[in-house]
C-alpha cells in the first residue's frame, strides 16, 4: 500500500473500522526540546507505529477551487450542498453510488440531490468532491475538515492527541501489526491505587531516580528489563530503628512487625526535669538516679546529690500564669529518710532510670508498654539467625504506617521482599500471562536503610517532640538577691592581695620586652652590668625607656679613643 498524507487518509478513513494501526513513513520533528504544542502531539519519528482509536471533528474550511475565498463553516451549518456537475469518473461514480445508498437507503439523481454538512462529511466518497452552495456563493467549493486524532503509541502514559494537518506520511498497516502489542507504562504508586490487577507479571522499564533506600540486594535489581511479579498489597507498621551514635557508623533499620526476636528494657538517661517529664508514661512511675549535682542556692529549690534516688509521682499543671509546672517526686538520700518534694521543669540536671524488669518483649509488646523514642537491647536468639545480631542496643525512633506491595524476581518466585511505592517509584509495564501460583515467603523481617534516605526520612515524620518549657520571670527580689552575690564576688575579689608572678609568666614578658624595646635590651646586654650575690628580684626587670638623642651622642662619644675615662657605676 502507497503512503499518503495524514490528513488524506483521516478524509478517505471509514470511522466504523476503528480503531486502526497506521506505520509514519515521514516523520515530522521538532528542533529542540518541544514536544507538544497545545496539547497536541508535534513530533512524530519514522517508523514509529500508531494506533488510531478515535476522530474528532474540530473545524470545517471551504475553500474555492481558484484558491481566491476561504470560509470556516461552524459545525451547525445549515446551508445545503449540491455535486458539481462535472462528470465524475466511472469508478468513482460506482462508489459514490454504493455510499449514497449506505446512509440514504434509496438511489438519487447525483447532479440534483442536496445534502447537508454532517450527510457529506459522514461518507468517505463525499468529503474530497467538488461542491456547490449558494449559501456561501456562486463559486464551486471543496470541504477541508480538521479532526483531532486520539491515538495510542509505544511507551506513552495516555492518550496521543494529533492534528489530521500534520504534515506527515502514513501506510495502514492494521493487518499486519494483529500480534502487536502497545505498551502502556505504569508508576508502582499507580498500581498500589489498582483493584482486581494483583497479581500480575510486569518488566521494570526505568529504576528510581530518588535516593538509594535500602541496601538489600534486590533493590539493585531493580533496574530497567528486570522482570517481576506482583504479588499483593501488604499494610501494615514497620518500626524505624537506630543503633547507638557511640558506633564508628551508625545503622538504620526498618523492622517489620513480624520480627520474631526479643528485646529487653535499656535505662534512659535525662539530663534536665522536662526531660523527665516527656519519659514519664500514663498512669506509671518513673524511678531514676541523680548523676549531676544540683544546688539551688537562693532560688529555694530542693538540693540534688549524686546517688539520690527520685521516685517520679505525677506532673502537676500550674495554677497561674506566672507560676511554672512541676515534677511531684519522693527524694531518697539512702540514710533511710524519704520526702516529697516538687520539682520545677528547668532545670538542668542528670538522671539515669533505674530499670527494675528483665522481661523479654516482643515488638508489638515494646510499642504498647512503651513510649517511642525508648532504647532496647537485642536478646540473641540461639534457635534461629537474628538479623538484628550485629548491634547490641537499639533506639526505637518512630512507629511508620505504609503501604508496601510484596514483589519477587520472575527467576526467583519464591523469594519475596516489601517494596514501598511512594519511596521507591519506579515504571513498568505489565507483560500478560497468568502469575505463578506459588505463594511467595513473607519477606525479609529487617531491612537496613542508607544514610542518605534515613535522613530523609526523618523529614516526612512528625515532630512529636514537645517543646522545653520556659522558665518562669524572676521576680525583683531574686534580682536584687543576684546583684547583692555579684557585687559580694566583685568585693572579695579585689580585696584578694595580688600574686608573684610564676616563671612561666617572666619568660613571656621578656619575650614581649624584647620586642618592643630591643635596641635598649641590646645595648643593656653590651654594657658590663655587675649583679652581686645577695641581690635578688621579685619579678623581671622593668624595660628601660628610650634613650633621648643627646645620650646616644654622649654613649657613642665614650665608646672612641678619646682622652676622657668614664667608669661605670
Amino acid at each position: 500500500m502507497e503512503s499518503m498524507s495524514l490528513q488524506q487518509y483521516i478524509c478517505n478513513l471509514d470511522f466504523r473500522s476503528l480503531p486502526r494501526v497506521v506505520k509514519i513513513c515521514s516523520g515530522v520533528y521538532f528542533q529542540g526540546s518541544v514536544y507538544e504544542i497545545s496539547g497536541s502531539e508535534c513530533c512524530l519519528p519514522t517508523g514509529e507505529l500508531i494506533k488510531i482509536v478515535d476522530v474528532q471533528l474540530q473545524t470545517v474550511n471551504c475553500e474555492s477551487i481558484k484558491k481566491d475565498h476561504l470560509v470556516e463553516l461552524p459545525l451547525n451549518f445549515k446551508g445545503l450542498f449540491q455535486l458539481s456537475p462535472e462528470r465524475p469518473q466511472r469508478t468513482q461514480v460506482k462508489r459514490f453510488l454504493t455510499d449514497t445508498l449506505s446512509f440514504k437507503g434509496k438511489p438519487s439523481a447525483c447532479d440534483k440531490q442536496q445534502y447537508t454538512l454532517q450527510e457529506i462529511l459522514q461518507s468517505p466518497a463525499m468529503r474530497g468532491k467538488t461542491l456547490m452552495c449558494s449559501e456561501i456563493g456562486s463559486s464551486k467549493y471543496q470541504l477541508c475538515p480538521v479532526y483531532k486524532v486520539e491515538a495510542i503509541m509505544h511507551l506513552r502514559n495516555d492518550v496521543v492527541k494529533i492534528d489530521s494537518t500534520l504534515d506527515v506520511e502514513v501506510v495502514d498497516v492494521t493487518e499486519e501489526s494483529r500480534h502487536i502489542h502497545f505498551i502502556k507504562p505504569l508508576m508502582l504508586s499507580e498500581v498500589l491505587l489498582t483493584d482486581n490487577v494483583l497479581p500480575v507479571r510486569a518488566e521494570v522499564l526505568g529504576a528510581s531516580e530518588d535516593v538509594p533506600i535500602f541496601q538489600s540486594k534486590w533493590a539493585s535489581q531493580l533496574q530497567r528489563g528486570c522482570k517481576i511479579q506482583i504479588h499483593s498489597k501488604v499494610s501494615s507498621w514497620k518500626i524505624l530503628a537506630s543503633s547507638r551514635k557511640g558506633r564508628r557508623h551508625a545503622c538504620h533499620f526498618l523492622i517489620s512487625r513480624s520480627y520474631e526476636g526479643c528485646f529487653r528494657r535499656c535505662p534512659r538517661e535525662f539530663h534536665s526535669t522536662s526531660e523527665l517529664a516527656s519519659g514519664l508514661g500514663p498512669a506509671k512511675k518513673l524511678h531514676v538516679v541523680v548523676t549531676k549535682d544540683y544546688d539551688g542556692g537562693d532560688m529555694e529549690l530542693p538540693l540534688f546529690g549524686i546517688g539520690d534516688r527520685l521516685e517520679v509521682l505525677s506532673l502537676a499543671r500550674a495554677a497561674g500564669p506566672s507560676a511554672t509546672d512541676t515534677l511531684e517526686c519522693i527524694r531518697d538520700s539512702g540514710d533511710g529518710d524519704t520526702e516529697r518534694i516538687k520539682v520545677p521543669l528547668f532545670l538542668d540536671a542528670g538522671f539515669v532510670e533505674e530499670v527494675r524488669d528483665s522481661r523479654k518483649y516482643s515488638l508489638p509488646e515494646v510499642v504498647e508498654h512503651f513510649h517511642l523514642p525508648c532504647e532496647v537491647k537485642v536478646v540473641a536468639n540461639k534457635d534461629a539467625p537474628n538479623p538484628l545480631s550485629c548491634v547490641s542496643v537499639l533506639t526505637l525512633e518512630a512507629q511508620i504506617t505504609e503501604p508496601f506491595l510484596r514483589v519477587s524476581l520472575e527467576e526467583e518466585p519464591t523469594v519475596a521482599f516489601e517494596v514501598p511505592p511512594r519511596w521507591l517509584d519506579v515504571s513498568l509495564f505489565f507483560t500478560g500471562g497468568p502469575a505463578k501460583s506459588t505463594p511467595p515467603s513473607s519477606g525479609p523481617k529487617v531491612e537496613e536503610l542508607t544514610e542518605a534516605f534515613y535522613y530523609s526520612l526523618l523529614k516526612m515524620l512528625p515532630n512529636s517532640t514537645p517543646a522545653p518549657p520556659r522558665p518562669p520571670k524572676r521576680s525583683d527580689s531574686e534580682k536584687n538577691k543576684s546583684s547583692q552575690r555579684t557585687s559580694r564576688e566583685r568585693g572579695r575579689k579585689a580585696s584578694e592581695p595580688a600574686k608573684l608572678p610564676s616563671r612561666d609568666s617572666k619568660d613571656t614578658f621578656q619575650e614581649t620586652a624584647k620586642l618592643l624595646y630591643p635596641k635598649t635590651l641590646q645595648a643593656r646586654a653590651d654594657s658590663d652590668t655587675f649583679v652581686h650575690s645577695n641581690q635578688y628580684s621579685i619579678g623581671p626587670p622593668r624595660p628601660q625607656k628610650p634613650t633621648k638623642p643627646f645620650k646616644h651622642a654622649i654613649e657613642a662619644h665614650s665608646g672612641d679613643n678619646s682622652d676622657h675615662d668614664y667608669e661605670d657605676i
